[in-house]
């Protein structure tokens, strides 16, 4: 059987493209939350990260974090992402409300080589809701387009994940398959797969925009 991973879509660019969006990466220190103010994870971070992931509603369905979770295995992902920043390949942001309390992450994996990524993430349990989910998704997908200057975004989810099939639906995302995504741990769970091109994206914000006044 032919093993299937993602992005499913890979149209290669330039070298010349690939790396534009390295060193924007390797340049985004914040991106734009609707859950409060944005800035890179530091290795200081460890322990309010891992007070925040806590809640199993907000980590359990998550399977690109670290197994078991604690402060060491968080102190590792927050450093691998530091790397990977400095590679231009991806990026991990805290989000924090006006009292400093951590109030959602957003992880995100770069393909330069395709100019294509993934968002990933989770909101605290209390500002769930009230559309903030749609919001800050259209907002995270914007900027990576925008700033980061990719052609595409791809995004996985559990089968039964109902609630996140509903949102990228929603904003134009097209089913594109299933895969078998790997845990860092070692552990396996399959996954619907979703992406959007730039194109299609601008197609759906500007029927948004339409639909507003």
């Amino acid at each position: 059987m032919t093993k299937v991973e993602i992005p499913i879509t890979r149209n290669p660019v330039s070298p010349e493209r690939a790396e534009a969006i390295r060193r924007a990466v390797q340049g985004a220190s914040t991106m734009p939350s609707a859950t409060g103010g944005s800035r890179l994870a530091q290795p200081s971070d460890a322990e309010a990260f891992l007070e925040f992931l806590q809640d199993p509603a907000i980590h359990a369905p998550i399977y690109t974090l670290p197994r078991p979770l604690t402060l060491a295995s968080l102190g590792d992902f927050i450093a691998d992402h530091l790397e990977q920043r400095e590679r231009g390949e991806g990026l991990l942001f805290l989000n924090f409300t006006e009292d400093d309390r951590l109030s959602g992450y957003t992880d995100l994996i770069i393909w330069p080589q395709w100019a294509a990524g993934e968002l990933g993430g989770a909101v605290r349990s209390d500002l769930q809701g009230q559309r903030r989910g749609v919001e800050g998704a259209k907002t995270g997908f914007n900027w990576m387009f925008e700033v980061l200057q990719l052609d595409l975004i791809c995004e996985t989810a559990a089968p039964d994940n109902i609630r996140s099939a509903r949102l990228l639906g929603g904003l134009g995302f097209k089913r594109k398959g299933e895969v078998t995504s790997h845990r860092p741990d070692g552990g396996t769970r399959a996954s619907l797969v979703w992406e959007i091109n730039r194109e299609d994206w601008g197609n759906v914000v500007w029927r948004d925009k339409t639909k507003a006044h």
